[in-house]
């Protein structure tokens, strides 16, 4: 995340897990396509060195650990806040590190991990620092390692985009959202700089990854899956 969006998810941080699937209808089905992403990995024992961007709480990354005991996991974000309780989730589990997704030495700029992965944060950035740190994440991973970023992304359309909005807020208030939860989402949404999944798609092919795909999408929440290829020796 950016500071900015660090200092007002760090204000929220101990509301933060309570509504999440309230407020992700599709949660289940969207975080568990990143753990899909992982389970592709060839990595015997589950071994695996994993660093989760924009990590906050720990949501994703306790489900990593849950599902990867034996990995090594690196858990980044800009809210030292969101990180304490993290590390009251995980405790030991991971390593925790505090930074902006913009900083250049977030991210190792040498093979490091045999995933990255992300789940609503990258979004916070301007479209140019993402592409920046796509880049970085291919640098930092292994050939044969996968990023997969479970995403918040623009419609195609101005249009499509309100209609998924609208969708959005039907959906959360079915799952029990009121008035003033929506209200707080709708100031929180006022961070994102979002863009659209065939645009993030077409940065990673431009990138240099490889099996570019989006295994899930469903309205706002994608999927954005690639991988270093195997022969990348750089």
């Amino acid at each position: 995340m950016t500071n900015e969006a660090s200092q007002a998810f760090g204000a929220y941080a101990a509301d933060y897990d309570e509504p999440r699937r309230r407020l992700v209808p599709v949660f289940d089905a969207f975080y568990g396509a990143v753990l899909d992403a992982l389970r592709a990995l060839p990595a015997p024992g589950g071994r695996l060195r994993v660093l989760d961007l924009g990590a906050g709480t720990g949501l994703l990354t306790g489900m990593v650990a849950q599902t990867f005991p034996a990995a090594e996991i690196v858990a980044l974000d800009g809210s030292a806040e969101m990180l304490a309780l993290a590390r009251e989730r995980l405790g030991d589990r991971a390593e925790y590190v505090v930074a902006d997704l913009r900083d250049p030495d977030a991210v190792p700029a040498h093979p490091s991990y045999d995933a990255v992965v992300s789940a609503l944060a990258i979004h916070h950035l301007e479209d140019a620092d993402k592409r920046s740190l796509y880049a970085r994440v291919l640098d930092a991973l292994e050939p044969g390692g996968v990023f997969a970023n479970a995403e918040q992304v623009l419609g195609e359309t101005p249009e499509a985009t309100a209609a998924d909005l609208e969708w959005h807020r039907r959906e959360a208030i079915a799952r029990g959202t009121g008035d003033e939860e929506w209200a707080a989402a709708l100031e929180r949404f006022e961070h994102d700089r979002c863009a659209t999944a065939a645009a993030q798609l077409a940065w990673l092919r431009e990138l240099g990854f490889a099996d570019v795909s989006c295994p899930f999408r469903m309205r706002r929440f994608a999927v954005l899956v690639g991988s270093r290829p195997r022969g990348d020796g750089r």
